[in-house]
């Protein structure tokens, strides 16, 4: 195999400069505009690479030492080339871009698109079905997509004739290179319509009001997002439809306040209650529920009614719903009320002078146990 110098032509120390003026000389001769042949195309690609090693200081450096070809000590891997050292960077820099990519699709697939809707949290536990009003685009129906007139169809383009691409003839320091860019007649797509949809303008869809059910499913919390396949927009030119997602946020309730799947409520009750004991009533999501309060109940205790909370997701048992107790104390008493709890508390050995401070063992304990050392 030739070295990169005998591709190029040039001595092994020739300079940048005499290195670039070959490769210049070379290109005008071997690029694919100038000359379609094959052997013309792989001779081209080999002074490419040939350039790309040694017009790059460090990459002719390592090659003139290991005699990799590729010049980076990797055999097979050229710099950012696959398998041709830098071709196709080398090939943008010097003329504009690459091959022709063919005529574009009218057809695409439409585009995604997100709403969000608001529930009961009694609708997130138990689920339910909701009713979606959206404007979305949708196929349309005149013409089924076809983006045409009935009784007509697109027609080749007489500018590109249907590639979507055109050549144009640019100067460089190559000399005349040929560029290509997309059809400005056709827009790339290689047809043109002559005669288009009057109900969608050309485009294959429409925009309309669309009303659908949602199966909300019991367990979603606010933040779910529920996806709907093919319900999203329609695609241009017939196009399949692209995805619908549908995002949960669920409303404070008044009486309960959601962890999980836990349902949490708070219940006062009377001191007198606490103290004696008592039943409560609460509504839940599943009826009327009886609370028994223990005699005693202390501010802060929690009831469980288990299996009452929210269902998980995907299936599973129910969480539970968890009642804190708040115990009121009476700020207002007439003399009576007074006298009776005066006389509770004699009964009790709770009089005012009866107080204490219960020493936890904290840090301030163990600094008077200190103290009383010394």
């Amino acid at each position: 195999m030739s070295s990169h110098y005998e591709t190029l032509g040039v001595a092994k120390d020739a300079t940048p400069q005499e290195i670039k003026s070959a490769y210049r000389k070379l290109a005008r001769k071997l690029h694919p505009d100038v000359n379609p042949s094959d052997d013309a195309a792989e001779q081209f690609k080999l002074v490419t690479r040939a350039y790309e090693v040694l017009s790059d200081q460090t990459k002719r450096s390592n090659y003139d030492a290991t005699g990799d070809e590729n010049g980076n000590g990797h055999p097979g891997f050229g710099g950012g080339g696959q398998g041709f050292g830098g071709f196709g960077d080398i090939f943008e820099q010097f003329f504009g871009g690459g091959q022709a990519q063919g005529p574009a699709s009218r057809t695409e697939p439409g585009r995604d698109a997100l709403i969000t809707i608001t529930i009961d949290l009694e609708d997130a536990v138990k689920g339910t079905v909701y009713p979606l009003e959206m404007e979305t685009a949708v196929t349309c129906k005149t013409c089924n997509g076809s983006c045409t007139r009935e009784g007509t169809s697109p027609v080749t383009c007489d500018i590109c004739h249907g590639a979507g691409q055109v050549q144009r003839p640019v100067r460089s320091f190559l000399g005349q290179m040929m560029t290509v860019e997309t059809c400005a007649a056709c827009r790339g797509f290689g047809t043109t319509i002559p005669d288009p949809c009057l109900e969608c303008n050309g485009e294959g869809r429409v925009r309309e009001h669309v009303s659908k059910s949602l199966n909300v499913p019991a367990g979603v919390d606010s933040g779910t997002r529920i996806q709907l396949r093919g319900q999203g927009e329609a695609g241009p030119g017939g196009g399949p439809n692209g995805n619908l997602f549908v995002e949960i946020d669920v409303r404070r309730h008044k009486v309960f306040e959601r962890a999980g799947t836990d349902l949490h409520a708070k219940m006062s009750l009377p001191m007198t209650a606490a103290a004696l004991g008592c039943e409560l009533k609460l509504e839940t999501f599943d009826g009327g529920q009886s609370i028994n309060v223990e005699p005693g109940a202390q501010d802060g205790d929690t009831v469980t009614l288990p299996g009452l909370g929210v269902p998980r997701l995907r299936g599973g048992k129910r969480g539970d719903i968890i009642v804190h107790l708040q115990v009121e104390t009476p700020t207002k008493l007439d003399a009576a009320q007074r006298d009776l709890l005066e006389q509770l508390a004699k009964l009790r050995g709770e009089e005012l002078s009866a107080g204490r401070v219960e020493h936890s063992g904290g840090m301030f304990s163990r600094l008077r146990d200190k103290l009383n050392q010394r």
